[in-house]
């Protein structure tokens, strides 16, 4: 479980910055986990996904080049492939993600969902 709140942050992202901002300004205990440099695990993946109550296609930024490569927009939706190709290339993730040690998370792109994050 963990301690306080996570934010899996992309410091070139302007909404994961804001939201880095924001968690910062609330003083809540939490940690920073740069995701592009530490990539989630299949299994630390599937679990968020779980938690935030969505597939990993749902949560995937299509719009990235190497999205556009790959044919996401027209890959078959098979959980487990989607899940393997974000976690070999976690900037398909889309950010920011907030986890709170209760076991909710939330894709924190507005302040109205950082707000739900930490109420």
């Amino acid at each position: 479980m963990l301690n306080g709140v996570e934010i899996w942050h992309n410091p070139r992202c302007s909404k994961s910055r804001a939201a880095k901002k924001a968690l910062d300004g609330t003083g809540r205990e939490h940690t920073e986990r740069r995701y592009l440099d530490e990539p989630p695990t299949a299994a630390e993946l599937d679990d968020v996904l779980r938690r935030l109550d969505l597939e990993p296609w749902e949560v995937a930024r299509t719009g990235e080049p190497i999205a556009k490569e790959l044919g996401l927009a027209g890959l078959e939706h098979d959980r487990d492939a989607w899940i393997a190709l974000m976690v070999e290339h976690p900037v398909l993730i889309e950010r920011p993600i907030v986890l709170t040690d209760d076991g909710r998370a939330y894709i924190a792109r507005s302040p109205e969902s950082l707000d739900d994050a930490l109420g």
